[in-house]
């Protein structure tokens, strides 16, 4: 999904063969390895094969195992379970049947584990078919390994990794798809050369990916080298143009270059309109809408959107979609009334549409919540926060929406002093995100700061300082010593250990928050003060001094009584 919601954003467990592990230059039968699946290391319940297949298989075992291999190949088409269960056994009964007859370690073992590794993922049983297709990754690097420039084994190796990647971003685990993406890039760029035209799949879809993961400076010049490839080979009018120009836009916006961005959307629109796309055409003018709204050109955007709106049927979700970016464009105009009046018109519509349209309309319900937020309807507002977690629970390709909105209602809910409440929705943050960012995100790191501050609320003062450690390494990396999130995170650590009564490194982390106060010059006398102001109570508290008082919302030891 594109067009996704972005917020500011524990990784799941590791397979149980890791492609990067060294094999032995003699290897072991697969027998000596853990199998891939847990169906293989117990007896089949029931044979799968017909009698005359398995009279054959006395007569020639690696015919046997062919025809179950193709048998399993067409049932595997079908999306029926019961077809996919054939297609299990069949599969499972031709791997057993290689894996004797070639050793273990061969071409064939590795598509007869790539082959489990599909039908599981059409199963839903992710983890087994993780499990099959890094067991053939790790034989396919054995066989690289012999075989330099084998075209057969990259060919393979670009489509057990395809698969990988299916599977990881199945289970929300955005970030390590990543590896097997850019890993199918590189080997279709030494097997067809850098300018192929078969390679704009890959690089868009790498460039996709690295925007999902909101890394954009790693994805503008892959989705500029596709585009350079769609336009020669499909022409600079075709949809497949369209389709990475509009990917371009998001790149654009959230790299902030707007003007490339409306640009970019323009000519996506203008596309769409020739290829009689009505519903895409009206998608890229909210989007240049949105554009303009972000950049304070809200007469624009306002005149595009109710020109956009008298095109569509009154019970689309265009139009809800629609209304939605009509509220940003009043709520920034500080039309609060009319704003809701759109959102509430939005709401009655998508409502109708949650069962047809899960992921787009929790998308919506996110984006509303925010705007309700902006407004000071809180309650409102996590309401809603709470109808998308719940679309997004139940769809693991969008774990890192309901980790970003997670982990946006943690805040909220902190921020409304209802702390007990936060707790958990910014622990599923952070373990969503951990599997859909980079560890050092930058989203990644508010979450640790602000579920650190939650264990501060509720009296745990050492996890306080355990993820609000964790937050300052990744903000002060992210934005520097002197940003403002840099000196609140070492105020909050400052907080967290005069509130243990860890009073040295109290002191410690109020001297950065003074030096980076300092840093910033003359203009930041304000905090300045208030900072110096602070550092003399921590050091006073640490002398025992009775009435000082630290942390600043801390009160003063009462005097002792007496008669």
């Amino acid at each position: 999904m594109r067009r996704v919601f972005r917020l500011l954003c524990s990784s799941l467990s590791q397979p149980a063969i890791c492609s990067h592990t060294t094999l032995r230059s003699n290897p072991l039968s697969l027998r000596s390895l853990q199998y891939p699946l847990p169906r293989l290391i117990q007896s089949l319940s029931h044979d799968p094969i017909s009698p005359s297949i398995d009279s054959a298989f006395q007569i020639d075992e690696r015919k046997t195992g062919f025809d179950c291999f193709k048998t399993a190949e067409l049932l595997v088409e079908s999306q029926e379970s019961e077809h996919l269960e054939k297609a299990l056994d069949f599969g499972i009964k031709a791997l057993q049947i290689f894996e004797k007859s070639e050793g273990g370690w061969s071409v064939q073992v590795a598509r007869s584990l790539l082959l489990l590794g599909q039908v599981s993922f059409k199963l839903k049983r992710f983890g087994e078919s993780l499990d099959s297709l890094n067991a053939s990754i790790e034989i396919i690097d054995s066989l690289e390994r012999g075989k330099d420039g084998n075209s057969e084994i990259g060919l393979l190796a670009i489509e057990v990794n395809s698969q990988i990647a299916k599977v990881k971003n199945a289970m929300g685990r955005r970030w390590e798809a990543l590896a097997n993406l850019k890993r199918i890039l590189e080997l279709k760029v030494a097997t067809l050369g850098p300018d192929n035209k078969d390679l704009a799949t890959a690089y868009v879809d790498l460039a996709e990916a690295y925007m999902l993961a909101l890394n954009y400076n790693d994805a503008l010049p892959l989705c500029l080298k596709s585009l350079e490839i769609q336009k020669l080979e499909f022409g600079a009018n075709s949809l497949e143009v369209a389709k990475v120009r509009e990917l371009l836009g998001v790149i654009y916006t959230g790299l902030g270059e707007y003007t490339h961005a409306i640009e970019q959307n323009e000519i996506t629109k203008s596309i769409y309109e020739a290829l009689n796309l009505f519903k895409e055409s009206v998608l890229m003018e909210i989007d240049t809408a949105n554009v303009l709204v972000m950049i304070g050109q809200l007469e624009e955007a306002t005149n595009r959107l109710k020109k956009a709106i008298s095109k569509v049927h009154k019970e689309s979700e265009l139009k809800a979609f629609i209304l939605v970016s009509m509220a940003k464009s009043l709520c920034h105009q500080e039309q609060f009334g009319d704003s809701k009046r759109c959102l509430e018109i939005s709401l009655e519509i998508l409502e109708k549409k949650q069962s047809t349209l899960p992921i787009k309309i929790a998308e919506a319900y996110a984006d509303i919540a925010m705007l309700y937020e902006n407004m000071n309807e809180f309650e409102i507002s996590i309401s809603l926060y709470k109808r998308s977690i719940s679309i997004s629970r139940d769809h693991k390709e969008m774990h890192h929406l309901e980790g970003s909105v997670s982990a946006r209602l943690g805040w909220l809910l902190l921020f409304t002093q209802q702390v007990d409440q936060a707790v958990p929705y910014l622990e599923m943050a952070i373990q969503r995100l951990e599997g859909c960012f980079s560890k050092r995100h930058f989203g990644l790191g508010f979450s640790y700061k602000h579920l650190g501050q939650a264990y501060l609320e509720t009296d745990r003062p050492e996890m306080a300082v355990r993820y609000m450690s964790y937050s300052r390494e990744i903000i002060e990396e992210s934005f520097g010593l002197s940003h403002n999130d840099s000196i609140d995170v070492n105020q909050c650590l400052a907080n967290a250990y005069g509130t243990m009564g860890s009073y040295e490194l109290a002191i410690e982390f109020q001297q950065r928050v003074v030096d980076a106060w300092k840093s910033r010059g003359p203009g930041a006398s304000d905090g300045l003060r208030e900072a110096y102001r602070l550092l003399e109570q921590v050091r006073r508290k640490s002398e025992g001094c009775s009435s000082a008082v630290f942390p600043a919302n801390s009160l003063p030891l009462l005097p002792p009584f007496s008669n």
